[in-house]
């Protein structure tokens, strides 16, 4: 069984006479797979994450994670978005353990742990380049060094699914590349399951065990690709003739969703 199920789902905001944002859209995820979805703006691709989080339940169609179906807020579920959102009154470290201050699952054990808690957040921020950084503000941290603790703070409480929404979007192209190196040594070390939402088509190619192409409002999966191509991924693989292929694929199938 799939962790992730999505089978000929249908989902509508407000109702019968509102925007139809997917429809007969399926979609399967491998336990400890990176998955990247892509396509043209508005199709329903953040939409899809907020169905795998239960924000909004399918309006047809069956929707399961990890055997179960998904029917109301999903727990163990960890997400970064393309603006870091870090807590300006927090030091780095107090935003990355804030999850673990105020889940379920974690709460009511915290002050106990707390010594453990913070050396899992420090080994984090180790691990991402931020060592140095923890007991500064989310100010005196660049745009890159905050999505990095984002991504520390999405991570911290182990969630069994990442799901990131553009979070290297605002960021310069090199920074973004960087990011790219910092996650995937973070997902070969951790091996949780992944749905990456992005535009940019090497980011996808780069980072993504699969690729899949969302089709144009209302949205449903057009074409699912694997990346075999060997990992670890360096920037020098983003040049080898098979990723520039694979690229070029990918593209000219948005452009036909697109002219569609």
């Amino acid at each position: 069984m799939a962790f992730i199920e999505i089978e000929d789902v249908a989902l509508r905001y407000g109702g019968d006479g509102g925007v139809l944002a997917l429809e007969s859209c399926s979609l399967t995820v491998e336990r400890g797979e990176f998955a990247a979805v892509v396509g043209p703006s508005g199709c329903g691709k953040s939409t899809l994450l907020k169905l795998l989080s239960g924000l909004h339940r399918p309006s047809a169609g069956r929707a399961r994670l990890d055997g179960r179906p998904i029917d109301g807020p999903q727990h163990g579920i960890g997400m970064a978005f393309q603006n870091a959102t870090l807590l300006p009154w927090r030091t780095t470290l107090g935003n990355v353990l804030l999850p673990l201050e105020v889940s379920d699952a974690h709460r009511r054990t915290f002050r106990a742990r707390r010594a453990q808690h913070v050396e899992a957040a420090r080994a984090l921020l180790r691990t991402v380049g931020l060592a140095e950084f923890e007991a500064r503000a989310p100010y005196e941290l660049s745009g890159g060094m905050q999505q990095r603790a984002n991504l520390c703070r999405a991570l911290i409480h182990e969630p069994a699914l990442l799901m990131l929404d553009e979070p290297f979007a605002a960021l310069d192209a090199f920074t973004r590349e960087e990011l790219w190196s910092v996650l995937q040594d973070l997902w070969l070390r951790q091996r949780f399951t992944v749905i990456l939402v992005t535009h940019d088509l090497r980011e996808a190619v780069f980072l993504a065990d699969v690729v899949h192409v969302v089709s144009k409002r209302p949205g449903r999966i057009v074409l699912s690709r694997r990346v075999d191509l060997p990992r670890p991924r360096t920037l020098a693989t983003t040049f080898e003739p098979a990723f520039v292929e694979l690229y070029h694929e990918l593209r000219d199938a948005i452009g036909e969703v697109r002219a569609a």
